[in-house]
């Protein structure tokens, strides 16, 4: 068990979503980060999908009731145990009553904090995921939250510490694919001419973005479109031309043009994208 004793501005219950219920409604959700979650399982030798924590800019503690190995990815909180600093990414070790706390990231916006055996807290349609937009799964943590955790897996952990990349403190650099509905606007490739920047009306659902640099994007098709499906990384356009990118917790349908889509592998880079950090698209291939 491990018991929540600080909380910051949000942390919630992830994992790698619930697929396969579209045709209900419901949207997939999980990490908005999906490498740094698979990072830090991968890390305490859990399989990549097991539930962890998902903590906004960082102002978590927590102690152990039992000895319990975990491991924090994504954006590089400074941690520390027992007010001991311990690594980034690494695989850390706390006994009973020893405590992690997170200080608050200079870059990036969401880490990761994975336990061996899985934050083991019931499922909702097979997924322990918290769904910001619809409200399904657990409820965000607060202080006092106790969290069992799961049985360990037979895997053993390989290595104690994973090489990772810095995260830029500057411009962030997505490739994207144009459509499907490019056709709707009188210069789509505009979405690469300059810079964008990320405004502060950002979180799970998507990152909306502001024009710092460039020409704005303008529609050449004006009437209103009809209800569509909206994939992870679309960037929809609303009428106010500030893009929308969607992300953990997207609709599943909308009613604005998508101008382009975001390669898979691009997704976190915008899911860890500050308030006030430049973004530029640049065209997939």
């Amino acid at each position: 068990m491990i018991v929540v004793d600080e909380v910051g501005p949000l942390a919630t219950i992830q994992d790698l979503g619930r697929p396969g219920w579209f045709d209900s409604g419901v949207g997939v959700a999980g990490a908005a980060d999906r490498g740094a979650l698979r990072l830090a399982n991968r890390l305490v030798g859990n399989p990549e999908g097991h539930a962890a924590i998902e903590v906004l800019l960082g102002g978590l503690a927590l102690h152990a009731d039992e000895h319990v190995m975990m491991a924090v990815t994504g954006a590089p909180a400074p941690a520390t145990v027992d007010g001991r600093p311990v690594g980034h990414a690494s695989v850390l070790e706390l006994e009973p009553g020893q405590a992690l706390r997170l200080g608050y990231a200079a870059r990036g916006l969401r880490s990761y904090i994975a336990v061996r055996g899985g934050v083991d807290v019931p499922a909702t349609l097979g997924s322990r995921s918290r769904d910001t937009m619809s409200g399904l799964g657990p409820e965000p943590l607060g202080k006092g939250d106790r969290l069992p955790v799961g049985p360990s897996p037979r895997t053993i952990p390989i290595v104690d510490l994973a090489p990772v990349a810095e995260l830029p403190a500057d411009t962030v650099t997505v490739r994207a694919v144009l459509g499907p509905r490019d056709d709707w606007f009188s210069d789509a490739a505009a979405l690469f001419d300059g810079e964008w920047e990320v405004s502060s009306d950002t979180d799970r659902i998507g990152a909306r973005l502001d024009r710092r640099t460039g020409p704005p994007l303008t529609r050449a098709v004006t009437r209103e479109l009809p209800t569509e499906g909206m994939a992870l990384g679309s960037i929809q356009v609303p009428p106010s031309g500030q893009p929308v990118v969607f992300l953990a917790d997207h609709p599943i349908t909308g009613g604005y043009p998508v101008i382009a889509v975001l390669i898979e592998a691009d997704v976190d880079a915008i899911a860890q994208a500050r308030p006030g950090q430049p973004v530029r698209f640049v065209r997939a291939g």
